[in-house]
């Protein structure tokens, strides 16, 4: 390494918002021991690219990929998709993500209990070509038992997301988090939307000092409290909020995450569109200022 090249990599280390790992510059998201990142759902209202590009723009580190990001759109292409992956494709993904500065850690796929088997598995091979420690996934409770012996053949784990639908079959109980888990102690954890399990009446910040070690990641929005806002659980767009003006105990949960040092990542989920001032991009960055500011 000549001194040229050598200045270049201490100026960027000292750097805000970056860190230097070797010869690559990574975003840094991490806030007083508190990995903010995004599920790029935040982003559903551009294709890939412009997504990396944005989370890149306003300093996002840690991604947790939404499927919808790169499964084709027509019912009868996706459904061929789904059974016979562009694995090729898929190790490309990642390799933005890289290029980028930004780790992709989590692959959202959302097995139903109407798919079959080569459907399930191929969330499974598409992660393993991803190179993710985890599949995120709304689900059918009733799943569990079928994607625990898959998870354990391809040492991923698979993370449950809880709604606030309180509908048999689905996620949104306590208890339903332990129907799943009870299919592997292992292999299958927990992605907590900290806000549609306020928005269904639980309390998150007790659910996550009793469950953090199956707890692979967090969602953070801002909900009311269902019965507060006198509206229906499931509608989400209307009661979704910016980030203070919910019920969710954002701060509260971030500085627990913090104090005990947990290690998994707590991701921004936009979904606030019906009462945002700003694009989609000042909004999510507004999120992060407010996660910073909880912080610090």
């Amino acid at each position: 390494m000549n001194r040229r090249m050598f200045g270049k990599l201490a100026a960027a280390a000292f750097a805000p918002g970056v860190r230097v790992y070797a010869d690559k510059t990574k975003i840094n998201s991490r806030i007083e021991g508190v990995t903010i990142g995004a599920q790029t759902y935040s982003f559903r209202d551009r294709p890939l690219d412009a997504c990396i590009a944005a989370m890149k723009e306003i300093g996002l580190g840690e991604a947790e990929l939404y499927n919808g990001h790169i499964e084709p759109k027509g019912k009868d292409e996706l459904a061929a998709w789904r059974k016979n992956p562009p694995l090729d494709e898929i190790r490309a993904v990642r390799r933005k993500f890289d290029d980028a500065g930004i780790n992709l850690y989590a692959l959202n796929y959302s097995f139903r209990e109407e798919w079959g088997e080569p459907e399930l598995e191929a969330g499974f091979a598409i992660a393993k070509a991803m190179g993710v420690k985890y599949i995120t996934a709304s689900s059918n409770v009733s799943t569990a038992k079928r994607i625990a012996p898959l998870a354990e053949k391809y040492r991923i784990v698979v993370a449950f997301h809880n709604h606030s639908n309180m509908a048999p079959n689905e996620f949104a109980r306590p208890q339903d988090f332990e129907q799943a888990m009870s299919a592997s102690p292992k292999w299958i954890g927990i992605n907590l939307d900290i806000g549609h399990f306020t928005a269904a009446g639980y309390d998150a910040v007790a659910y996550i000092k009793q469950h953090h070690a199956r707890i692979t990641n967090l969602h953070l929005k801002d909900r009311k409290k269902s019965s507060d806002f006198n509206a229906d659980r499931t509608a989400i767009p209307l009661n979704n909020f910016p980030w203070g003006q919910g019920d969710t105990p954002i701060k509260a949960v971030l500085q627990l995450v913090s104090q005990e040092k947990y290690t998994f990542p707590a991701d921004i989920e936009y979904e606030y569109e019906c009462r945002a001032a700003g694009t989609p991009v000042e909004e999510i960055a507004k999120c992060l200022a407010f996660a910073k500011n909880c912080l610090t």
